[in-house]
């Protein structure tokens, strides 16, 4: 066992980073509308096609080399490109038809989230049948080369590269929500939408860019996700949103910083606990995480608003 644990806590630092990513669009939209947005799984399924679309656009097919220098440099970008821009455009256009109409009519919090299931399942039943129900391979975008092994775990490109591109957009985000107009914007409708109005604050634009910038992450993590398992399937979203969504509530849902250590500790602990239990528990464990958050510290680890502005 102990022979292990390194080898499963870089794994889990990379898996973690992919529940990092999706877990900041869900406390991003709920930081500002209180919304639970469980439909944010299958904008991360979009994102996890885009990327395949995207280099199936730039000629490049299951089985062909994997790149190298500058090339591989712009395969990637055309990934997470193509990943952030279907995702965010999805999202925008998911806020638009399905919850602004809601909002406006002043509907219960239960009818969005009844809506966010029905858009779930919608698209998940839509790329079915577009696709098919059968698994789509990746292209080997990069060699896995190891750079250093330490302990008996092997610290490849893919694995750097995953934990890096989550790290710096995390950092982005932090910067925009904290430094910029609007960001403070965002902050301001978090903390009292009816005031950040009658400040000048057009309510419609920061929930449309709550979204967009959710969902961009989303398909970043998409892109990452196929970068790494080179898989896409139609329900693809539905376990890693879920996990998300506990992440987001381990590290304290409506803070950015939190929503991020939140998914690298859940993705640390499902493979530590997996070690320990077996790989077949390691969903169970992944929810009972969850169940536990939730009975004793229902606001997580750094529970505070993301109006605040340490968010």
């Amino acid at each position: 066992m102990k022979d292990q644990f390194w080898p499963q806590t870089v794994d889990g630092l990379t898996l973690g980073a992919v529940y990092a990513l999706i877990a900041l669009g869900y406390t991003l939209v709920y930081g500002v509308l209180r919304l639970i947005n469980f439909a944010h799984s299958e904008i991360f399924m979009i994102g996890v096609f885009a990327s395949l679309f995207g280099l199936h656009a730039i000629g490049m097919e299951t089985g062909d080399p994997a790149k190298t220098g500058g090339a591989l440099v712009l395969t990637v970008l055309v990934m997470i490109v193509a990943g952030m821009a279907a995702s965010g455009a999805a999202a925008v256009v998911m806020e638009r038809v399905a919850y602004r109409p809601l909002r406006r009519r002043g509907a219960q919090r239960l009818a969005a989230l009844i809506t966010a299931i029905g858009i779930s399942l919608f698209l998940q039943e839509l790329f079915a049948l577009r696709y098919g129900r059968n698994q789509l391979g990746f292209p080997r975008v990069l060699e896995r080369h190891e750079l250093f092994n330490f302990e008996g775990a092997s610290v490849r490109t893919d694995k750097v590269l995953v934990v890096v591109a989550a790290v710096v957009l995390m950092v982005a985000l932090d910067r925009f929500v904290a430094t910029t107009r609007l960001g403070r914007g965002i902050r301001a409708t978090a903390q009292d939408p009816g005031t950040a109005a009658l400040m000048g604050v057009n309510i419609d634009r920061v929930v449309m860019l709550t979204f967009l910038l959710g969902g961009m992450l989303a398909g970043a993590g998409g892109a990452l996700f196929g970068l790494f398992f080179e898989s896409a399937r139609y329900n693809i979203g539905f376990l890693p949103g879920i996990k998300a969504f506990t992440a987001a509530v381990l590290g304290g849902i409506g803070n950015i910083r939190g929503a991020f250590l939140g998914g690298l500790l859940l993705g640390l602990l499902e493979n530590w606990g997996s070690t320990v239990l077996g790989g077949e528990w390691k969903d169970v464990f992944a929810f009972t995480v969850l169940v536990l958050v939730l009975m004793f510290r229902p606001t997580g680890i750094l529970g505070e608003s993301l109006s605040k502005a340490r968010a």
